[in-house]
């Protein structure tokens, strides 16, 4: 601050702005506690690496509330002797010299025994300037520590608030939909989360909600497919009736068109005659068990639905299958006449190696059981045959 006061002007100016230090340290500290952060910090029960960082805040805080007491004792002692009178002696100019641009602060904290020398204190002292650096120091700390908390609890409320709203939003569908297993787990996490933002916020990030979201939306999701369901209850029902009633007359149709085949083509190779509708018809009936739980009917006509709609498309293309093997006969009754009327055309109709080849394919085609296999080899040299004539 320069050379001491030597006058009664210079003091006046020094307590002047000394007292309006004083007023703006007093208006800052009060405004750092008074911070959301702040007093969310000094009501909750802090544990974990929060409790830790509180601990050093209010280290921090203590300090310059010691500090700014000492300093404004050592203000006002200034004040008082100032006031004394006018004109101020030698002695009382000292004493304020002192008192103002001196080391008139004894810290209550001694100093560590490390840090002394020999014959250095043991007590550290500090002039009013030394005191509001070190008071700035401590504010900046303090008030950096408070706002990252602050901070991190925001965006953490924040997400709370939006997962609690999803869950109550889910409860309030749970209500007249019946209860689902996985929302007991997914409170759970939410409730532990809740305890943490409230005791350790400084312990999580935003992602940490991220699991619980994703949970309860796939849950409100699967929720509201089950009142879906419970809208379209007995008209997917009836469907699902209605598509078992088709599969089981593919069912019939296939055995039918087996037995006709096995009489028609030797020694077939046939798959297996499905045999589904009976189970999915008992599964639809054993819906009614469950009446009342509707994330989980839900969950079970759709599987039901997606395992009539596989059954019959199964059921049709085996009828298909086993069918085709009288369309191949058909088919190669068909070629063999083709081929006769290019015979013809060549003039072959006359050739006996040309009509005993025909004879034998012909004899093969239109017996019953029809051999394929015979048929086919038998009308490829006939076709060769033919071919031959060009």
């Amino acid at each position: 601050m320069g050379r001491g006061p030597v006058n009664r002007d210079e003091v006046d100016r020094v307590l002047g702005r000394l007292r309006d230090e004083r007023d703006r340290i007093t208006t800052g500290l009060l405004d750092l506690e008074a911070q959301q952060g702040y007093k969310l910090l000094k009501g909750a029960p802090l544990t974990g690496v929060t409790a830790g960082r509180w601990a050093g805040i209010g280290d921090r805080m203590a300090s310059l509330w010691r500090l700014f007491e000492a300093y404004g004792g050592v203000l006002g002692r200034a004040e008082e002797i100032r006031a004394r009178r006018g004109r101020l002696d030698q002695g009382e100019l000292a004493e304020l010299e002192h008192l103002l641009r001196g080391p008139s602060i004894e810290l209550a904290t001694p100093i560590p025994l490390e840090k002394r020398t020999l014959l250095g204190p043991s007590a550290e002292r500090l002039s009013l300037d030394d005191v509001v650096t070190r008071m700035t120091a401590l504010y900046e700390e303090a008030a950096r520590d408070i706002a990252e908390v602050d901070t991190a609890w925001s965006a953490l409320l924040t997400r709370l608030d939006r997962a609690a709203e999803t869950a109550r939003a889910v409860e309030g569908m749970l209500d007249t939909l019946g209860p689902d297993p996985d929302y007991d787990r997914v409170k759970g996490e939410l409730d532990g989360l809740r305890e943490t933002v409230r005791t350790d916020p400084l312990s999580i990030g935003p992602a940490a909600f991220d699991g619980v979201d994703a949970a309860l939306a796939a849950l409100r999701s699967r929720l509201e497919e089950a009142a879906r369901v419970r809208a379209e209850y007995d008209g997917r029902l009836r469907r699902v009736e209605e598509t078992i009633g088709l599969i089981r007359a593919a069912e019939d149709e296939a055995a039918v068109v087996r037995d006709r085949v096995l009489a028609k083509i030797a020694a077939p190779m046939l798959p297996d005659l499905p045999d589904s509708s009976a189970a999915l018809a008992d599964r639809l009936a054993a819906l009614g068990a469950v009446r009342g739980r509707w994330t989980e009917i839900a969950g079970r006509v759709a599987q039901l639905e997606e395992a009539a709609a596989s059954a019959l498309d199964q059921t049709r293309t085996t009828v298909a299958t086993i069918a085709g093997l009288l369309e191949r006969r058909d088919e190669l009754r068909g070629r063999l006449d083709a081929y006769r009327a290019k015979a013809g055309r060549l003039g072959g109709l006359e050739d006996p190696e040309l009509t005993a080849l025909y004879q034998r394919a012909h004899d093969l085609l239109w017996t019953s059981p029809c051999d394929l296999r015979a048929s086919t080899a038998a009308l490829a040299e006939y076709q060769r045959a033919i071919g031959d004539r060009k």
